[in-house]
């Protein structure tokens, strides 16, 4: 009975923290900016709509380009075995090294009026084409952020081909079936959830990206339009009538394609009948590994460029940089704000990963281990991150910092925001720890743990001897997800990090950019130290996961 007290306990004070830090903040963009006239200002501004048109078209065509490409590789890795397969996952996961906004500064080299492929067309005698001017700037966002999600989608895919029983394609082809009807009326219902899961995340995630619109000029987008109305936030409540429309825009985007795509669960049950992965040879395996590292080498390009940058002494309409130097480097060094702002995102991220871990574990265990009345919505409340936008948790800590005493002492953005960065990172990673620690705890049987309880452990005793060191390496890997991902976090960042001294990473990033001459080159080498850092996190992460790394970006 007192175990069954304590959980419930822990229980309450997991609901506590969420309500306090997720849905507070989100109530508090709603309670401000649910105003009709607010509202129809909103809509009566054409800057505004045309913002929100802009959005739109970003997240949709975003997530047409990254369907296209992940179905086609997820396909391959599911049904063919061939030499250095164990290898593709890691190399889905590159694109991810680094956020979008910064890999834009690569991006301009090659698609700038005087970047590499212009250069390649004026040597060729042709016109130079202006790829990030007008429309242009439209479709450079929209293929840089397809090249950094599409791995999000590719591992849903993955873990959700994984679970559907070759048995059923093989009972179709045997009744006749051909092949495009077999994946047209087996696979692809089967892959709904799947499907479900990437696809809603890129598509919120594409609608409220920040950072890359901003880096690439493209203003005319929602996000940034919110970004530029902070300076009058005390006076002017529009930009909350802004953010609820967000949110709302991001919501009805979910629910839609869940209603479309229908909620539809794969068969589960493939391990009972063994992989149908059929083993290519000679040309077939190597053409099956070039699609791997040929979209790996597309989207890698804008990293390639940012390290030509970095690295260049010149680097001017030119196809490749005119010497090699390593001033950029000791420049970012020797700037001011580089270092604090490493030693920050330090700080904010070592607290944001303590909170996201104690909190995900709680969840977890909840559910699958305690099973108490309301862990499941507990569990959902745990994942709605994914599907609520940075962008308005993040204006929504903002909002309760001018609107609470409590909230402006414990969140003062400009005195010391070192809480509010740290919560507000960990409330957007908790959802990688919870999903992590979830898998472990649902693949680790309970025999261990009913047996130490039948010796006379006692519940805290089983839970840190038995149950946490036999999920530590999932524990290990969601806090690797909620550090790492924290350090290179783009929307609180850049919304709430509001004085230089408490600038994070990429605040810090944003600002060298920003600064004429020398300032991207200075960013591109700033960059470099950031891509290394989470490479290295990704690749112990894809090591000790495997194809079930998916399962962290499911909601």
């Amino acid at each position: 009975m007192m175990r069954r007290t304590f959980q419930y306990l822990f229980l309450a004070m997991l609901v506590a923290f969420l309500g306090c830090f997720l849905l507070l903040p989100v109530y508090t963009v709603i309670e401000v900016g649910c105003d009709p006239g607010l509202i129809a200002e909103v809509f009566r501004n054409p800057v505004y709509v045309e913002g929100l048109i802009n959005s739109f078209g970003i997240a949709v065509v975003t997530t047409a380009m990254v369907f296209v490409i992940a179905l086609g590789l997820a396909l391959i890795y599911d049904r063919f075995e061939f030499p250095g397969k164990t290898w593709c996952n890691l190399l889905m996961m590159l694109p991810m090294i680094l956020p979008p906004f910064v890999g834009a500064l690569g991006f301009q080299q090659i698609l700038g009026h005087y970047g590499v492929l212009n250069t390649i067309l004026a040597d060729l005698g042709l016109e130079r084409i202006d790829f990030l001017g007008g429309r242009g700037r439209f479709w450079s966002v929209c293929v840089i952020e397809a090249l950094h999600l599409y791995p999000i989608f590719y591992l849903n895919l993955v873990t959700a081909l994984g679970n559907i029983d070759p048995a059923l394609d093989e009972a179709a082809a045997n009744l006749g079936a051909g092949r495009f009807r077999r994946f047209w009326r087996i696979r692809l219902p089967l892959l709904r959830p799947g499907i479900l899961a990437g696809g809603s995340i890129v598509l919120v995630w594409s609608f409220t990206e920040l950072g890359t619109p901003l880096m690439f000029g493209y203003t005319r987008t929602t996000g940034v339009q919110i970004l530029n109305g902070l300076m009058e936030l005390e006076t002017n409540p529009l930009p909350y009538a802004l953010v609820l429309i967000m949110l709302v825009f991001s919501a009805l985007m979910y629910i839609t394609a869940k209603f479309m795509l229908g909620g539809h669960q794969a068969a589960s049950n493939k391990g009972a009948s063994g992989s149908s992965a059929r083993r290519l040879r000679g040309p077939a395996a190597l053409l099956a590994l070039l699609a791997f590292f040929g979209v790996t080498a597309a989207a890698a390009l804008p990293h390639l460029a940012l390290v030509l940058v970095a690295f260049s002494r010149r680097y001017y309409n030119t196809v490749w940089p005119e010497g090699f130097t390593l001033m950029h480097f000791e420049n970012a060094l020797g700037n001011a704000l580089v270092v604090p702002s490493i030693i920050n995102s330090l700080k904010y991220s070592a607290l944001a990963m303590l909170f996201a871990v104690v909190v995900g574990v709680l969840a977890s265990l909840a559910r699958v281990r305690w099973r108490l009345r309301g862990a499941g919505a507990a569990d959902l409340l745990a994942m709605l991150p994914l599907a609520v936008p940075g962008v308005v948790v993040a204006f929504g800590f903002l909002g309760m910092s001018v609107k609470y005493l409590w909230a402006e002492k414990l969140f003062n953005p400009i005195e010391n925001p070192l809480w509010l960065l740290a919560i507000a990172y960990a409330v957007r990673r908790i959802p990688y720890v919870v999903r992590s620690v979830g898998a472990g705890l649902e693949q680790t049987p309970e025999e261990l743990e009913n047996a130490a309880r039948n010796f006379g452990a006692g519940p805290l005793r089983v839970l840190l001897r038995i149950t946490l060191p036999l999920i530590a390496a999932n524990i290990l890997v969601g806090g690797l997800f909620a550090f790492s991902f924290s350090m290179l976090e783009v929307s609180d960042s850049l919304i709430l990090a509001q004085k230089a001294q408490f600038f994070p990473i990429t605040r810090a990033l944003y600002e060298l950019a920003q600064i004429l001459g020398a300032g991207p080159a200075t960013a591109c080498a700033f960059g470099v130290w950031a891509m290394l850092f989470l490479a290295g996190t990704l690749a112990a992460a894809g090591i000790l996961l495997g194809r079930k790394i998916g399962s962290i970006f499911k909601f």
